[in-house]
C-alpha cells in the first residue's frame, strides 16, 4: 500500500489486521515536511500489533517503509501505551477503534501522549460525536480523559473502553440533517483560572452560536493536573434525525480565548448550513467503521475532502463498495466478524 500520511498507516493497518492479510506499506507520508513515520504513527503500529500478534518489520521512527503480518486472532484485556512525546493520544484510540470492535473480549487502554492539539481529533468530539453514532452500528465504547496534555510537552492521558459487537456492525444511514436546537459543550484550560480562558472561550462561542438562534450549554473546568498550561474547547449537538455534529479548537501561543470560541461557533454554523448529515471531522472517521459494517450506510459530508478521499480509497483497497454523488457518499461494507 502507498501511505499519503498518518491517516493511511493507522486504518491501513487495522483494516489489514481485521481482514488477516499481511500489509506493506511504503512511501510512508512522503509528502511531508518530515517525511516517514513520527512517532504516535510507530506507537499506533505497535499498539495494533498487541491486540493482533502481529509480526512487523521496520516499524521505527522516520521509517518510509514497513510490514505488518497480522495474527489469528484479535484479543481484548488492559493494555497502556505511551506514545513518548505529545503526538496525539485520541488519534490513536482511534485507529484502535476498529480492531477493538471484534475483540475476544472487552478492551481496556490507557494511552499517553498528546490530547489537545491542532490536525488531531479532540478526546470530547470522539465522545460526543462519533462513539454515539458507533454505538448505534453495534459497538459500545467509551473515551475518557484523564489528564489533559497539551503541544509541547504532551504527558496527557485518556482512556478508551470498548464492548465489542456481537457479530457484524450495521451499516448507518443519516439522511437529513434535520433542526439543532441545542448544542452542548466543554471549555478546558489548564493552569489558566486567573486569566478566565475557559470562561472566555465558553462567552464567545455562546455569543457566536446565540447570534445565529442557537441555544448553548458549555461547561468551564479549570484543570491544574496537567503538566503545563493549556486549554481546549469542543461542541456537540445531535439533530432531530439523529445526526451529530461538532467543532473543536485547541489553545495554542497568541490565540486568544475570544478567538477560539468565534472560531468553533464558525465551523460548527459552516457545517450546519451545508445541509451535510455529517460535520467534517466525522465525515472521515465515518467511512471506516461504513466499510466494516455489514449493508449499505449512507451521508452526506460538507466537502469532499483530502482525507475523506484517502479514506474511501482505502476502504475500496479492502473490498468494500463506494459510491459518490457530490457530496453524497454510499458504502456497502464488508460485514466483517469476529476473527
Amino acid at each position: 500500500m502507498h501511505s499519503g500520511g498518518g491517516t493511511l498507516v493507522r486504518f491501513g493497518v487495522a483494516l489489514a489486521a481485521l481482514a488477516g492479510q499481511p500489509l506493506r506499506v511504503v512511501n510512508a507520508r512522503e509528502r511531508r515536511r518530515k517525511p516517514g513515520l513520527a512517532a504516535q504513527h510507530v506507537a499506533a503500529v505497535r499498539a495494533c500489533a498487541d491486540l493482533c500478534g502481529a509480526k512487523t518489520q521496520g516499524v521505527a521512527v522516520g521509517a518510509r517503509s514497513f510490514e505488518f503480518a497480522p495474527g489469528p486472532r484479535i484479543s481484548g484485556g488492559e493494555f497502556a501505551w505511551s506514545i513518548g512525546t505529545a503526538g496525539s493520544a485520541p488519534m490513536l484510540a482511534l485507529g484502535l477503534l476498529p480492531l477493538a470492535c471484534f475483540a475476544d473480549a472487552p478492551l481496556r487502554a490507557r494511552i499517553t501522549g498528546g490530547v489537545f492539539q491542532d490536525f488531531a481529533p479532540s478526546p470530547h468530539h470522539l465522545a460526543n460525536v462519533l462513539l454515539p453514532l458507533v454505538a448505534r452500528m453495534g459497538v459500545a465504547a467509551e473515551l475518557e480523559v484523564l489528564r489533559p496534555g497539551y503541544m509541547p510537552g504532551g504527558g496527557g492521558t485518556i482512556e478508551l473502553r470498548v464492548r465489542p459487537a456481537r457479530g457484524t456492525l450495521s451499516g448507518l444511514v443519516l439522511l437529513a440533517p434535520g433542526s439543532v436546537t441545542e448544542v452542548r459543550g466543554l471549555a478546558l484550560a489548564s493552569h489558566l483560572a486567573e486569566r478566565s480562558v475557559a470562561e472566555r472561550m465558553a462567552s464567545s462561542c455562546t455569543a457566536g452560536l446565540a447570534a445565529r438562534g442557537l441555544r448553548a450549554r458549555i461547561e468551564t473546568a479549570n484543570d491544574t493536573d496537567a503538566g503545563q498550561p493549556g486549554a481546549s474547547l469542543a461542541i456537540w449537538a445531535e439533530s432531530s434525525t439523529g445526526c451529530r455534529f461538532g467543532a473543536d479548537r485547541a489553545g495554542a501561543p497568541r490565540r486568544s480565548s475570544e478567538a477560539i470560541g468565534r472560531f468553533v461557533a464558525e465551523t460548527f454554523l459552516e457545517d450546519l448550513a451545508s445541509g451535510a448529515t455529517t460535520d467534517r471531522h466525522l465525515a472521515d472517521q465515518l467511512v471506516i467503521f461504513a466499510a466494516i459494517a455489514e449493508g449499505v450506510s449512507r451521508f452526506s459530508v460538507p466537502r469532499l475532502s483530502g482525507h475523506v478521499e484517502s479514506n474511501l480509497w482505502l476502504a475500496e483497497l479492502f473490498g468494500a463498495s463506494v459510491r459518490r454523488d457530490g457530496t453524497q457518499v454510499e458504502i456497502t461494507g464488508v460485514a466483517q466478524r469476529p476473527r
